[in-house]
């Protein structure tokens, strides 16, 4: 698979299937057209080609309005890759494509540049300047051209449509376990480990300080967590936010691994959600938190060795 960033340099490219959108989060939404686009491009034998826009266009839509990622483009870009695709293009959104009406739109990118055969979208694919364009404009658009669109249904969970704003809603509230259920898989926050105040060591419970997140943090609480570090799995302890205890502010996200200790510093490492286990609280005491921390890795333990949950990949690690 590669990964490209314009439409000058396309080749084997030309005359794929094609699917456009924002694709954030890499859903069970996102999966089902992901693989619809697999099956019309294995029975044609051409492409499977996803056409993703960076940044954002609220970034420049609506900057103030913009939502948090789920994945950054790295991450979203590796997910659609396991998916089967065989190019992900990540096409520059400036003011030149905000502005194209609908028709130029489909004329310059569909037409001139991919030459796509068929589009697969969803059912809330919109497109051209000001979104005028819908999935009917679409249907016309590939009618009067010869090129197929199969509209794909939206994934459900209960009675939810997936959406990347549905998952955004549930890591605010702190679910990390609806989450995983509309994602397919848990959610996963990376960065870099950095230095803190050091206090967990001084306490007994060193921690690993995750910095440079560059996507939506959950909302405060402690989490149990598989770290991923140095291509290893560990059970993780995770708090995120301010220590109230010590009269802190400051938004920390701080992972306590169950097994391992070591210096990780300027090391990647990400962080698979499972459970909250608990909100943030102020103890009167040092010794009062030892004892909660002592409480809470032993439910992370116990959260950690569940049987998996089917079609999230979540499974306990003993």
């Amino acid at each position: 698979m590669q990964r490209i960033a314009d439409l000058e340099s396309l080749d084997k490219e030309r005359g794929c299937v094609l699917s456009i959108g924002n694709f954030d989060g890499v859903h069970r939404g996102h999966q089902a057209i992901l693989s619809a686009l697999r099956t019309h491009a294995a029975t044609l034998s051409v492409p499977a080609v996803v056409m993703t826009f960076e940044p954002h266009p609220a970034a420049l839509l609506k900057p103030e309005r913009t939502p948090p990622r789920l994945t950054t483009p790295a991450q979203k870009t590796a997910l659609i890759q396991k998916n089967g695709i065989d190019t992900v293009i990540e096409y520059p959104t400036d003011w030149g494509l905000l502005n194209l009406a609908p028709q130029e739109f489909f004329d310059r990118i569909v037409v001139e540049k991919l030459n796509a055969v068929g589009l697969v979208e969803g059912p809330n694919f919109f497109f051209g300047k000001g979104r005028s364009g819908s999935t009917q404009t679409l249907e016309t658009f590939c009618r009067d051209s010869g090129r197929f669109l199969e509209l794909v249904p939206p994934a459900t969970v209960g009675n939810q449509i997936i959406s990347s704003s549905l998952i955004r809603q549930a890591l605010q509230a702190g679910n990390v376990e609806s989450a995983a259920d509309y994602l397919g898989r848990p959610y996963e926050i990376s960065g870099l480990i950095g230095i803190g105040a050091q206090r967990g060591r001084t306490i007994g419970f060193p921690t690993a300080n995750l910095t440079e997140i560059h996507t939506l943090i959950p909302a405060e609480g402690v989490y149990a967590a598989i770290a991923v570090l140095q291509g290893r799995r560990e059970r993780a302890a995770v708090s995120i936010g301010p220590n109230p205890t010590f009269a802190e502010s400051q938004l920390k996200v701080e992972a306590h691994l169950l097994e391992v200790a070591g210096d990780f510093y300027g090391q990647e490492m990400s962080l698979q959600l499972i459970r909250r286990i608990r909100g943030l609280q102020k103890f009167t005491s040092i010794e009062h938190l030892q004892q909660q921390i002592t409480k809470d890795i032993t439910s992370v333990s116990a959260a950690l060795s569940l049987p998996e949950r089917p079609g999230t990949g979540l499974s306990g690690i003993q």
